[in-house]
């Protein structure tokens, strides 16, 4: 199973007693008033339930974006292909 990272930025300041609510992810309260919840999101049906958890604090969502290239997996690695190209 893999997950992708997300930014989630909503407008006003949550105090860091809100992080249980949201699971895994992390809070930064930016200087610009927005604070930035970010981690790892299991698939789009916890994003969206993160989401509705945004929208039931009555907060305004900014923004919500990936972040390339981080993906976290709790699957065992598994062999790359090897080919004549590498």
């Amino acid at each position: 199973m893999s997950s992708t990272h997300y930014r989630i930025r909503i407008g006003g300041h949550l105090d860091a007693r809100w992080t249980g609510w949201f699971g895994d992810l992390a809070i930064d309260r930016d200087a610009d008033g927005t604070t930035v919840l970010h981690g790892p999101v299991a698939d789009q049906s916890a994003l969206h339930g993160l989401l509705r958890k945004v929208s039931d604090l009555g907060l305004p969502l900014v923004s919500v974006t990936t972040t390339p290239g981080i993906r976290t997996s709790t699957a065992p690695d598994l062999p790359q292909p090897v080919g004549d190209d590498l």
